[in-house]
């Protein structure tokens, strides 16, 4: 199946020429004219990668990645601009993008950048992605559960911990392992931090709160997920 690519370019000329070079690589393309546009067909149908105009009409590029991001975190967002400046590259990656092409550019080197971009994500998708246990369920690229109280969308470092902790299953996974792995260094989170997040999971899935069935605490070890 060909690969569904988003192209948001308001200089016709140019996103003529990109939209026939991707298909005649064998990619699936919607053009879009605008942000407005870019959006709205973003959010009609499923991508493996958008390529996205920073100075657009109606939205710029930058306002549309932030919203593709608060709906979708894993799918490769790639700019397109005449800025070359660092500190613009540096906003836009900031933004959510995954990278940054600066007008004018060789047509091979978008081909390449794209490739790599594609690549880059179909080894994410081999990491776990969603998962189900009694009546619940976890969808790990939306930050979306479906839990006692019905679908609610978590934080990222819940998810996060969710996803460590269920890759995990069955063991015990140390508080100092956690924190390494989820926190910068510069960070100062405390144990009690990953408690109200193992709280906060008990509230969402277990009909015990005070029995849990899934989420455990081993006392002055860590946590373990049973599933």
């Amino acid at each position: 199946m060909a690969h569904r690519i988003l192209l948001a370019e308001d200089e016709k000329n140019l996103r003529e020429t990109i939209k026939l070079n991707l298909e005649m690589d064998g990619y699936e393309v919607s053009a879009a004219v605008d942000g407005k546009q870019a959006l709205k067909t973003f959010k009609s149908s499923t991508y493996d990668l958008v390529i996205l105009d920073i100075m657009m009409p109606e939205i710029n590029g930058l306002d549309v990645c932030r919203a593709i991001r608060a709906e979708n975190t894993e799918v490769p967002v790639l700019f397109l601009t005449a800025k070359s400046s660092g500190d613009d590259r540096i906003q836009g990656l900031k933004t959510g993008a995954d990278d940054y092409l600066t007008k004018p550019f060789e047509l091979e080197e978008l081909l390449l950048r794209i490739q790599n971009l594609l690549k880059r994500r179909a080894g994410k998708e081999k990491e776990l992605t969603a998962f189900s246990f009694g009546a619940n369920h976890i969808n790990f690229l939306t930050y979306e559960i479906q839990g006692l109280d019905g679908k609610q969308r978590i934080t990222k470092k819940e998810i996060e911990l969710l996803r460590l902790l269920i890759q995990r299953k069955n063991e015990v996974v140390s508080r100092d392992e956690i924190l390494a792995t989820l926190w910068d260094e510069d960070a100062s989170p405390s144990a009690r931090t990953i408690d109200n997040l193992i709280l906060a999971f008990r509230k969402y899935f277990e009909k015990n709160q005070k029995e849990p069935e899934y989420f455990h605490s081993v006392r002055g070890v860590g946590y373990k997920f049973n599933g």
